[in-house]
């Protein structure tokens, strides 16, 4: 196949796999490609990683050749800092894949996933005073949630206003994502095992999702680097599962994930003045994504309670879609070209 340059290149580089897509400028997804994650800011590890599936998404699209596209969207998991977004912005250009590259963190990609046309306003006070300065309001505005390898937030008020946390684990505040739970699945597992806490079901779980006999090996097994303490996100899905069937410490941990949610995307609201109005929240991630009854209840009503307004929705595309629709924002490209791009992804790929 040959034919015009594509118009986005867009990357969704998540903690655990990274996605690309190329994007034609009327919104036909050309190629859509799969990849580990980047789990750590090294750049020659990304440049290499990215490299790889740029070729196989060009073979895949049959479209060869530099520049691959006119414009790099980059949503980034571990570009948390502004300086480590500008790092990975300026060695993305150097490679002369794009004429233009933007970089921001993946959890904005999720948020505009969710956001299926322009958000109202509504009576918001900081649309007017935009307006009233003469500058545009933002439309696209709302509140994202990632829960997935691991958790944040972000926010973007009518007026363009941002926020969001350092998100940088625990040592910043953070609690959740699979990671999280699996990593307190295991410490609640240890202790039914050894006598210290209450019996549950986590504790043949965490075993039998390591093929080995007591949840001690595990312990030993990541002690000793032959399993790695990453691989306990996989945890999660059995987690949810015991929850539901009514085991009360692996309840206790679904609860607590939907209040670190909910607490998040509050927390975000309040700071933009958008707790009183109707509110796009996003939620995405795979563990959001899963649409497990207990946690999606948990949210609902915490974020209900705090904002009783809000538009509360699980994002039913990608995020990879949502780094596509943001490079076409910046082309231009019009709600058409968004109306194909999402049917297309609608069409091939699952949530």
């Amino acid at each position: 196949m040959s034919g015009a340059l594509p118009a986005v290149l867009a990357v969704d580089g998540g903690n655990s796999k990274s996605d690309l897509a190329l994007v034609a400028g009327d919104g036909a997804l050309l190629a859509s490609v799969r990849g580990p994650g980047m789990t750590e800011p090294d750049l020659p590890k990304t440049l290499g990683l990215l490299t790889s599936m740029i070729a196989q998404a060009q073979r895949e699209a049959g479209r060869p050749g530099c520049p691959v596209a006119r414009h790099l969207s980059a949503c980034v998991a571990n570009a948390d800092l502004p300086e480590e977004e500008e790092a990975l912005a300026a060695a993305l250009r150097a490679q002369g894949w794009t004429d233009t590259t933007k970089v921001v963190n993946d959890t904005f990609a999720v948020l505009r996933a969710g956001l299926d046309a322009p958000a109202t306003a509504g009576a918001s006070p900081t649309a007017g005073a935009a307006a009233a300065a003469g500058q545009p309001a933002e439309p696209h505005w709302g509140v994202a949630v990632t829960c997935g390898a691991g958790i944040n937030c972000v926010g973007i008020a009518p007026d363009g206003r941002k926020t969001g946390f350092l998100a940088l684990g625990g040592t910043t505040g953070d609690w959740g994502g699979g990671h999280g739970l699996g990593q307190a699945a295991l410490w609640w597992a240890m202790r039914a095992e050894d006598g210290r806490g209450p019996d549950t079901g986590l504790r043949g779980a965490v075993a039998a999702h390591f093929g080995v006999p007591w949840v001690r090996d595990v312990a030993v097994g990541i002690h000793l680097g032959a399993i790695s303490d990453p691989s306990l996100g996989a945890l999660a899905p059995a987690i949810l599962a015991l929850a539901g069937a009514g085991d009360d410490v692996a309840a206790r941990l679904v609860r607590r994930q939907a209040g670190e949610i909910c607490t998040m995307a509050l927390t975000v609201m309040r700071r933009l003045g958008l707790t009183g109005l109707a509110t796009p929240v996003v939620l995405g991630g795979s563990v959001l994504a899963a649409r497990d009854p207990m946690l999606t209840a948990g949210v609902l009503e915490g974020i209900g309670a705090g904002a009783p307004h809000a538009a509360v929705r699980i994002t039913d595309v990608p995020p990879v879609a949502g780094a596509a629709l943001l490079g076409l924002d910046h082309l231009e490209a019009g709600p058409e070209a968004e109306r194909r791009l999402r049917a297309d992804y609608g069409a091939r790929i699952p949530p």
